[in-house]
């Protein structure tokens, strides 16, 4: 009897143990999507100070033209010149978030940037990977790309 008393007691703490580890993850995953929601509307308002704040200071971002912008003041100077000179609107919907350590998660999702100079709308991949610093998530990485054609698929 105390041998299943005990096996029980210990199921009840694992389901408990889990349902907290699930639900601290729906929070993260809840808040990495709201710094990737901040990172378009300040690059939609073209504000430096609001798109720096989202960024760890050593982030990085690989931009679909080739551009490396390496270091938090090269991503948001590279990223406010960008935002100036293509115009358009920019939207991010995240399709996936994946945590690869407690503190580390890879968010991905469509990019499109729509009403450009002639209307053109220009639809890529984005890879955005975010690490947790004290109570706040901070993007340390951004891979942008422009889909292969199927013919180079091959």
């Amino acid at each position: 009897m105390r041998t299943l008393l005990a096996m029980l007691s210990c199921l009840a703490l694992a389901v408990v143990a889990l349902a907290q580890t699930n639900n601290a993850r729906s929070k993260d995953e809840a808040a990495i999507r709201a710094v990737v929601v901040k990172y378009v509307d300040a690059r939609e308002r073209i504000d430096p100070k609001a798109t720096e704040e989202l960024f760890t200071a050593d982030a990085d971002q690989l931009v679909s033209s080739g551009e490396w912008r390496k270091g938090r003041d090269a991503v948001v100077s590279g990223s406010m010149a960008s935002s100036r000179n293509s115009g358009g609107t920019r939207t991010i919907k995240v399709e996936s978030v994946r945590f690869v350590a407690k503190d580390v998660a890879i968010a991905d999702g469509r990019y499109e940037l729509t009403g450009q100079a002639g209307g053109t709308t220009r639809s890529m991949w984005t890879t955005l990977v975010l690490k947790r610093e004290g109570k706040t998530w901070r993007i340390a990485a951004i891979r942008n790309m422009l889909p292969a054609s199927p013919a180079t698929n091959r």
